[in-house]
């Protein structure tokens, strides 16, 4: 089986194959300052398909993400406050304490939306002496200046420096404000010192005096660290692109003289009432809004599952709807045909979805892949269910633990349906429909078969 993917560097299709036994792949992960948003949460649902599929077609994965917990700035472009410190002071708490409530409520929503933790999840705080050994490796090798208490990556030593964002629209790269310490606008810090100290809370000794690190060297610090000098796969949003991604390849490639990530890949955006997703612009849904509002946090996943991960995705609750009500019926499906047949889903043995996984190696295209499912369903067979169980573990949807629920009646619901069993064999037509109409009120499907009726839940 083929797999390609989409590769930001060079903007063309291409055929993967990892370097070694084991696929390494980093994910930019979430700075830990407020609550993730449903937009934030779409990269991680995208990396969760790829490292799924990847297993699932025999490769040993190893998936390292990091916690921004210290020099991630309002800006990507080095301006403004660290987010760390601002949050500190709007919940007026520790710094460390701001970090450990908003990773331990990052892990629990991405458990909700049944994303598998990564192999390793690394702290830039917990990665200090790494950043500073790699800022003095690019100072050795000539590619930083001091300037202004900071110290700097020279961009014009590195000539293959916008490489990755080649074709994109100018305007995405363009600075919010100059730097008059810097020799090249597009210049950023590795190390800040006197011109950003101000009340930062988390400082460190360097050799170029007490400070913090740049947002930009902790990602490459880390990903060298836990996964060697060349990468397999580097993800994250599309915002990442023009700044972040560009300057984590300049001073890695520069440090190590070899090719930082064979293979970047970035998802698109989320889109709320016709805009991105955004913080800063305090239009953003979490995980716990659409949870309180009856939604199950996989109806989300869904959603993203029906767009391709390099598509914009419109949410609205209308889109979260839709999406709800597919992935029920989905469930539903496959319980009454395993009800029908008289199977559990323990009893259904694995069959090859090379069928399946081979639409999911096209760049991951989950909307084609739910397309042939749905085309499939209409003539279901054991085999087709056995199929889409399995490339379930691919999508993340948990069908077979949905299909025990569906199937699943409380104490009361049983008494009514065994009523209402009775009623039907005695041919007291009436009694039986109104016993279908209390479980139907209680939230449960009816059907009548020659074998008898099935009752679903269908709140799953």
């Amino acid at each position: 089986m083929e797999i390609v993917f989409f590769n930001t560097l060079g903007r063309e299709y291409q055929r993967f194959e990892p370097l070694e036994d084991v696929v390494k792949i980093y994910c930019c992960g979430p700075t830990v300052y407020h609550f993730a948003h449903l937009g934030n949460f779409r990269s991680y649902i995208f990396e969760d398909i790829l490292v799924r599929f990847l297993r699932k077609s025999g490769f040993s994965v190893k998936h390292v993400m990091n916690i921004t917990d210290v020099g991630h700035l309002v800006s990507d472009a080095d301006e403004g406050e660290d987010k760390m410190v601002l949050a500190a002071k709007r919940e007026k708490k520790d710094v460390l304490e701001i970090a450990r409530f908003y990773s331990d409520v990052f892990f629990d929503d991405a458990r909700k939306l049944n994303i598998l933790k990564p192999d390793i999840v690394c702290r830039a705080t917990e990665h200090i002496p790494q950043m500073i050994s790699l800022i003095k490796k690019l100072e050795a090798r000539g590619f930083t200046y001091f300037a202004g208490g900071n110290v700097y990556f020279d961009t014009s030593k590195f000539p293959d420096y916008s490489k990755l964002r080649a074709g994109q629209d100018k305007s995405s790269v363009a600075r919010v404000e100059e730097d008059p310490n810097k020799k090249n606008q597009e210049d950023f810090v590795l190390w800040f010192t006197k011109s950003k100290y101000r009340d930062h809370i988390l400082l460190w000794d360097s050799p170029w005096g007490l400070g913090y690190p740049g947002w930009h060297i902790e990602c490459s610090a880390m990903a060298m660290t836990h996964l060697g000098e060349t990468l397999d796969i580097h993800c994250g949003g599309v915002d990442h692109i023009p700044i972040h991604h560009t300057n984590e390849i300049a001073q890695s490639e520069c440090a190590t003289g070899k090719l930082f990530s064979r293979f970047w890949l970035h998802n698109e955006f989320v889109l709320f009432n016709n805009d991105k997703m955004s913080k800063s612009k305090g239009s953003i849904v979490t995980v716990s809004d659409i949870d309180s509002k009856g939604f199950d946090p996989l109806d989300y996943r869904y959603l993203c599952l029906l767009v391709h991960y390099r598509t914009q995705l419109n949410f609205t609750e209308e889109t979260l709807k839709s999406a709800r009500t597919a992935r029920q019926n989905l469930v539903l499906t496959l319980a009454k045909f395993l009800a029908e047949n008289r199977l559990s889903v323990s009893q259904i043995e694995s069959t090859s979805s090379f069928k399946y996984l081979s639409t999911v190696a096209e760049d991951l295209n989950t909307p084609k892949l739910l397309g042939q499912i749905w085309t499939d369903i209409e003539n279901l067979t054991v085999d087709t269910v056995s199929s889409i169980l399995e490339i379930d573990e691919v999508l993340g949807l948990n069908l077979k633990s949905k299909i025990i629920l569906c199937s699943t009646l409380d104490t009361q619901a049983q008494e009514i349906a065994a009523q209402r069993e009775i009623s039907r064999k005695n041919k007291r037509f009436e009694e039986s429909d109104k016993l279908r109409d209390v479980l139907t009120e209680k939230g449960y499907l009816v059907f009548d078969t020659n074998q008898g009726q099935i009752v679903l839940n269908r709140n799953i």
